[in-house]
């Protein structure tokens, strides 16, 4: 880098173009899958909007603040249409798209109705399932084999048939299962061949989403976990990823509570008002919410969403305005509410003189409704990394997560913020462009005409 730009021409990339369709591979076709898949078609269709999706909406901004570009990212960068996407699921129930839809209760049945045939269509192939991972559902359209290696193999043989059916060069997969219970990384996670053994020997620590994180991975398929459960982020699975050249992200999909904690905490730390105690508590009714019923898959759900203000207020600097804040998290499964998610939030604060305030929020989401829109993003995002030749752990896709991977020698960042910047700066490189840093010093003290300057005052009636 220049001492004088904000170039990094080195770090730009020759971007393959995102020839012919693009195929999604959903592990889990719930709620979250379902509410993509009608809402991708449509869009298409012309009878909805891709609201909630950087990749559809968002324009990023290009050159100085004096002469500003705002071109739209989809046409920054080279990203497959949406009209590109082809879909294909597992699941451990036999009901095609457009039943699960119906029976997730997301979107109204009328506007499902305008999909329908594209919806019937997706019919999900057995799915690899373990009731000991997730101990609240039980399905019976599962795969058989004697040994996890073999249910590997057998997705595997999935990806390819439908690569090859579909007549698709590239692929992306999208974890969208449920929460699995709390696993910690041990020996069988720490190298692929270690790995590979623990498959061939049935190893418990092996959960299902880390054998289709693996399944993809070696057919050269990027990878992204939707959950807070182990997967993707073990040693194993990373290397496995820059062995194959293949972009992995993850994890947990950023949509409601954690959302509002990633905008409202970095605005505590930046104004220093400090915080005695933090109080979440949710109410879900659809299956996520029967899932996380479970101990041991509200356990893994927890530490996502804990470790979150910790990394935004860093305690360990600002020890009197967060050393010693009370942080609680409840999840209740409330059937009623179905996929309408509601969350509040009571939060103690203090600040001139330790004068204490609070805030509170009553936050009444759609988990589904603000998940769709990530699990968009993050296809077309891993597709375009795939084919700028990037690998490995993609910290830049860090926006869309409640944990984000991270290199191990470094912090992940929390903050939505400093995310978004990451993600825009990130494309700019990639293409060529300046980098942002709104710094601002260089309009004021980089040698300016005085003059000039005191002629646009004058014009614009700020004297």
């Amino acid at each position: 880098m220049s001492d004088r730009t904000s170039y990094y021409p080195e770090l730009a990339k020759d971007i393959a173009p995102p020839k012919g369709k693009l195929g999604v591979l959903l592990p889990g076709l719930g709620a979250v899958s379902t509410t993509l898949i009608a809402g991708v078609h449509l869009i298409n269709k012309g009878l909805a909007r891709p609201f909630g999706s950087l990749t559809q909406m968002q324009k990023i901004r290009l050159g100085k603040r004096t002469n500003p570009r705002f071109v739209p990212i989809k046409e920054l960068v080279p990203l497959a249409e949406p009209t590109d996407l082809v879909f294909g699921a597992w699941d451990i129930f036999p009901d095609n798209a457009y039943e699960a839809a119906r029976g997730a209760g997301v979107l109204p049945p009328e506007m499902l109705a305008q999909v329908r045939p594209e919806l019937e269509a997706v019919a999900p192939w057995p799915g690899v399932f373990d009731r000991a991972y997730v101990r609240n559902l039980d399905g019976k359209h599962v795969k058989t084999g004697s040994t996890k290696r073999h249910l590997a193999e057998a997705l595997m043989q999935d990806m390819e048939d439908f690569r090859s059916a579909r007549q698709l060069d590239r692929a992306v997969a999208v974890w969208c299962g449920s929460t699995e219970v709390f696993l910690q990384a041990g020996p069988t996670h720490q190298t692929l061949a270690a790995f590979e053994k623990g498959l061939e020997r049935n190893a418990p620590e092996i959960s299902p989403s880390m054998i289709y994180a693996y399944a993809a991975l070696s057919s050269g398929i990027p990878f992204a976990n939707g959950a807070p459960n182990l997967c993707v982020d073990i040693p194993a699975l990373v290397e496995l990823a820059k062995a194959k050249s293949v972009p992995i992200a993850g994890k947990d999909f950023k949509t409601g509570q954690t959302m509002m904690k990633t905008i409202i905490a970095p605005g505590l730390k930046a104004r220093m008002l400090g915080l005695e105690g933090w109080f979440s508590t949710n109410i879900l009714g659809n299956r996520d919410g029967e899932v996380l019923d479970d101990p041991g898959s509200f356990r893994t759900k927890e530490l996502s969403k804990v470790s979150v203000l910790d990394a935004i207020l860093q305690p360990e600097i600002y020890g009197e305005l967060y050393g010693e804040y009370f942080h609680k998290i409840r999840i209740e499964y409330y059937p009623p509410r179905g996929d309408a998610k509601e969350g509040w939030d009571n939060i103690d604060i203090f600040g001139w003189l330790g004068q204490p305030m609070q805030i509170k929020v009553n936050f009444l989401c759609r988990d589904s409704i603000l998940a769709a829109p990530v699990a968009l993003d993050l296809t077309l995002f891993l597709d375009l990394a795939r084919r700028a030749g990037l690998s490995g752990i993609q910290e830049w896709l860090s926006f869309y997560f409640k944990s984000p991977m991270s290199r191990p020698d470094l912090k992940p960042e929390h903050d939505l913020f400093i995310q978004h910047l990451k993600l825009g700066n990130t494309l700019r490189i990639l293409v060529g462009e300046e980098v942002l840093d709104h710094s601002g010093l260089d309009y004021y003290e980089g040698g300016a005409d005085v003059e000039e300057e005191i002629r646009i005052l004058r014009r614009s009636g700020n004297e």
